[in-house]
């Protein structure tokens, strides 16, 4: 019983770790598409 348990700890970690390290991705691909746009509409007006 205590090796389930111990690999559900691991299982519930490791998912965890997963969706923070998405998150962070899809954080960093949504602020480069915004920092893109901005530099992009500050070319046009010049």
């Amino acid at each position: 019983m205590e090796f389930i348990m111990c690999i559900l700890d691991y299982l519930v970690k490791a998912l965890f770790y997963v969706a923070v390290g998405g998150l962070g991705v899809f954080i960093g691909i949504r602020m480069r598409k915004s920092s893109d746009a901005k530099k992009a509409a500050a070319t046009t007006e010049e």
